[in-house]
């Protein structure tokens, strides 16, 4: 039995009670919860557009297209991520291009992509990973010089910060989730967020079938070919309530991580990653390296703590291997060895510091060998 989580959502009675007055109100696709939702957001990252999308992984594949990324195109993809930020690009026919993570943070090798760059990439999708924030300045130095887009996978970096600027406000388009792991959700969902007017017009209009919205109210004008990746007001109350308290959430998953770091110091075989500089980490999740993580995982899991791999190489798996449509570049050392050593401790809004050193308690033993209470 799990009697510490790897997260809990952030679910009140306050939560309850905006979800049930949208149900009462009749009014249950996306409408004025979802845009404000919206609004809240765009506040927040200080951008000037935020969408609401059904999906990290939908808003993704929207932005690539906006930007014309299809058929004949390259995409630059780290190699340590979830399979969704690679299925966007692959879903809208481009070329996916995999490279190497840096060993220490897990995030994208700089050096290897700027190798992978070819007169065909077209677009770049860095992840922020765990909520690590990237490295825009060498972000945009590679977006001036290649005339390429970078589209940052923000899936995990609500929060995070670069230079006193907050993640969402620092590429061309960032694309943040919602998903139950993540301390701000809807159950599902994902936002867009960019400062082009006219790519936040382009997935306004996409995600309502083409429609242009400034005639939504009159008689319907599609004006071009779309879909329906509308977020409803139901599953945007969520998000409302959540928004409100979004500074008291951040602030203690922050001092959740000081306590990790601090319980964590001195402990044998564990090393931490390094937070990126003039980063500031939003802690989606705390990861430590260790060695042999899935026997860490079964031995904490039956002491009732719930740990996790941090992610997936993609280049060990059959939809990345090398093809026409998928170039891996380089021998993804880094990556590899991310997979085989991160893992994820729990972490969540409530948590007790007894809590925590009952974690860091059982992963020392269980590092060490230790027999299962």
């Amino acid at each position: 039995m799990i009697t510490i989580p790897l997260i809990k959502p952030y679910i009140t009675s306050e939560v309850k009670r905006k979800v049930c007055e949208v149900l009462d109100s009749g009014y249950l696709t996306e409408g004025p919860v979802t845009h404000e939702f919206e609004g809240q957001f765009r506040a927040y990252i200080g951008c000037k557009h935020a969408i609401a999308v059904t999906s990290c992984t939908t808003g993704l594949e929207l932005a690539l297209r906006a930007v014309g990324i299809g058929s004949g195109d390259e995409v630059i993809i780290p190699d340590f991520t979830y399979p969704a930020t690679a299925d966007a690009a692959g879903i809208v026919g481009a070329k996916i291009v995999i490279v190497d993570v840096t060993k220490d943070t897990m995030l994208i090798d700089y050096a290897g992509l700027q190798k992978a760059i070819t007169k065909k990439t077209k677009a770049i999708i860095p992840v922020a990973l765990f909520g690590n924030p990237l490295d825009y300045r060498f972000l945009n130095y590679i977006k001036q010089k290649y005339k390429v887009k970078i589209i940052e996978d923000a899936a995990c970096a609500i929060g995070a910060e670069y230079n006193g600027v907050k993640v969402g406000n620092l590429v061309d388009i960032s694309v943040f989730s919602l998903h139950p792991r993540k301390f701000i959700t809807t159950g599902e969902g994902g936002i867009i967020t960019t400062n082009s007017p006219w790519v936040a017009n382009w997935i306004n209009r996409y995600k309502h079938f083409g429609m242009e919205l400034s005639t939504a109210r009159e008689r319907a004008s599609f004006v071009s070919l779309g879909t329906n990746c509308k977020l409803s007001d139901v599953l945007s109350a969520i998000g409302v309530v959540q928004m409100r308290h979004i500074e008291e959430l951040i602030t203690e998953r922050r001092q959740l991580a000081m306590n990790y770091t601090g319980l964590l110091a001195g402990v044998k075989n564990i090393t931490l990653p390094r937070v990126t500089r003039m980063g500031v980490h939003s802690f989606q999740s705390f990861c430590v390296f260790v060695d042999k993580p899935c026997d860490v995982i079964k031995k904490m899991r039956m002491r009732g703590i719930e740990v996790q791999i941090g992610t997936y190489a993609l280049h060990m798996h059959k939809a990345f291997k090398r093809t026409t449509s998928c170039a891996i570049i380089g021998r993804m050392r880094a990556s590899t060895y991310a997979y085989r050593h991160c893992l994820v401790l729990p972490l969540y809004h409530g948590m007790k510091i007894d809590d925590q050193k009952k974690v860091v308690r059982c992963l020392e033993r269980d590092i060490e060998g230790g027999e299962n209470d």
